[in-house]
């Protein structure tokens, strides 16, 4: 059976720095999945994440990365597009161990056969304790959509939960980001 991970990673602390972790788990509260499927907050875990993506066949990782584009523009790469060397630029405050990940998974031979990169151009990543800013924010839908959709090209069908059904969380309950924004108000 093809093994498949999603992962949202990113340091939810400095604001757009934290979308692929608010989109992961904003696509978990919303549907289920087939067993070979798994959901993961990655958050800044860096090297730590590199025994499950070694085990995965397919890998999308939702991430907040600079491309230069306007902010907010939701940017797609596949396969040989995403990232994979070893690099000293940082496209993001957690990106050089991702991209380590990826590296370490290449030279291992155990890099996935298949690698989407939904990235968001980020608007803010120096607002310490800040949320997600309107345009990032306003991603999370198109990139839930972009995954279900490779999902679905790759024979993955995701069903929606029943209302009223809630999810365990991904990550601890206080900075899933219902929380943490009520945290900040207070």
């Amino acid at each position: 059976m093809t093994k498949i991970l999603v992962l949202g990673v990113g340091n939810i602390l400095w604001a757009d720095e934290g979308f692929g972790v608010r989109a992961v788990e904003a696509l978990h509260a919303r549907y289920t999945f087939p067993t070979n499927v798994a959901l993961v907050d990655g958050g800044t875990q860096g090297l730590s994440l590199l025994p499950m993506v070694e085990d995965a066949d397919i890998l999308v990782i939702l991430d907040a990365v600079d491309f230069a584009l306007p902010p907010g523009t939701l940017h797609l790469a596949d396969d040989d597009e995403v990232p994979r060397r070893l690099t000293a630029k940082k496209m993001s405050l957690h990106q050089t161990n991702m991209l380590d990940v990826l590296g370490l998974a290449r030279l291992s031979g155990k890099l996935p056969a298949r690698l989407r990169l939904i990235g968001v151009q980020p608007l803010d990543l120096e607002n310490y304790g800040g949320s997600l800013t309107p345009p990032v924010r306003a991603q999370i839908d198109p990139a839930i959509a972009e995954t279900l959709k490779f999902l679905g090209q790759n024979g993955i069908t995701a069903t929606p939960r029943p209302p009223g059904e809630h999810a365990e969380p991904l990550g601890p309950t206080p900075v899933a980001l219902a929380a943490y924004e009520q945290g900040r108000a207070a």
